[in-house]
């Protein structure tokens, strides 16, 4: 009882160390062949055909070979042949024999498996027998493994029960797989995110959230132009008046409605005589009638510190005759705004 505990021991010894190297291993389908010794603790007295009767045998050391197939993750079949070497009790002689039979493996994961079998012994005479064991097999090239077992043996029409070990090793045919190797995943690109709806793709857009009614450039900022505005002004006066006739109200009203349209500008009304008369009076009078200009674009709301006057007297004739006619062109109030300003460029 003692030989049979502490076989059992190492077998379940060798069986946990061979767990590390086996647990990555792939299942091992088809055919293998395999060879193995075998040790046999017998313990048979009064054995049927033996001569003399009185013999009995022990502990055999034997080999054998097997051959199976495992047909899935779970199942293997296989046959087994062993020479046995029994010893004869108080003789130093032994007594040859076989044993012979097929197994069913049954595979708990990749390394170990349980065994049920059918045996039959050829020592004197032959009788048969049933197993149970477990054993395990463990992978140290993809076709090449060692393998221990441990069965008990009840025999059917002979009142034996015997242990056994074997430790062998296997040849699997069959050619390691390839690698699975995944498609490479299909990349979608990403669609370009245009978060204002420019037309320039967010990684290039310098000027985020541009209004949708511009035009934008390469970089998504707003396209401008140069645009240009005028206004002019022409009072005329009677000879040494300064009183603003009422004609001329809708032209102030249109300069007064030019600088509320752009209130950065500021005018300067220039006061002009004609040549007749005192040219120190007609600087004064000058100068009076582009005030008189001047108070009437107030009254129509434009603030007194965007405007300013000057009187240029005779200095700047427009028309130099000696003539009536050339001398009611002189008398005048003029004024000239101008302005440009950056003005975005509409989309199409």
């Amino acid at each position: 009882m003692k030989i049979k505990t502490l076989s059992a021991a190492i077998v379940l010894a060798m069986a946990s160390t061979a767990v590390v190297a086996d647990e990555q291993k792939n299942p091992h389908h088809g055919l293998h062949i395999g060879v193995y010794g075998d040790y046999f603790w017998a313990d048979w007295d009064d054995i049927q055909g033996a001569n003399p009767s009185w013999v009995e045998l022990g502990e055999s050391l034997g080999y054998g070979a097997e051959v199976g197939y495992r047909f899935n993750d779970y199942w293997t079949a296989r046959l087994e042949f062993t020479a046995l070497e029994l010893d004869k009790e108080n003789s130093p002689n032994h007594k040859t024999g076989e044993r012979y039979g097929g197994d069913v493996l049954f595979h708990f994961n990749d390394t170990f498996y349980g065994i049920l079998g059918a045996k039959k012994f050829d020592v004197y005479d032959d009788f048969n027998a049933a197993n149970l064991g477990f054993g395990f097999r463990s992978h140290f090239r993809y076709n090449w493994a060692f393998f221990g077992e441990a069965n008990y043996y009840e025999g059917l029409n002979q009142n034996h029960s015997d242990f056994g070990l074997k430790f062998g090793l296997s040849y699997h045919f069959g050619k390691k797989p390839e690698p699975k190797v995944e498609p490479a995943p299909v990349v979608v690109p990403e669609e370009p995110k245009d978060s204002d709806n420019d037309g320039v793709i967010d990684s290039k857009d310098n000027c985020a959230n541009t209004p949708m009614t511009d035009a934008v450039d390469a970089y998504g900022c707003t396209r401008y132009m140069e645009k240009g505005d005028k206004v002019s002004l022409m009072v005329k006066f009677p000879h040494d008046g300064s009183a603003v006739d009422e004609r001329y109200f809708d032209g102030i009203q249109k300069v007064a409605d030019f600088m509320v349209k752009y209130p950065q500008t500021e005018v300067l009304l220039e006061g002009h005589a004609s040549a007749v008369g005192d040219a120190g009076y007609n600087k004064t009078l000058s100068k009076k009638r582009a005030d008189k200009v001047a108070q009437k674009l107030i009254e129509d709301g434009i603030s007194a510190s965007r405007v300013e006057t000057v009187g240029m007297g005779e200095e700047r004739l427009l028309n130099p005759a000696n003539t009536k006619e050339a001398h009611a062109e002189n008398r005048r109030v003029e004024a000239h705004i101008s302005v440009t300003e950056r003005v975005a460029i509409k989309r199409d």
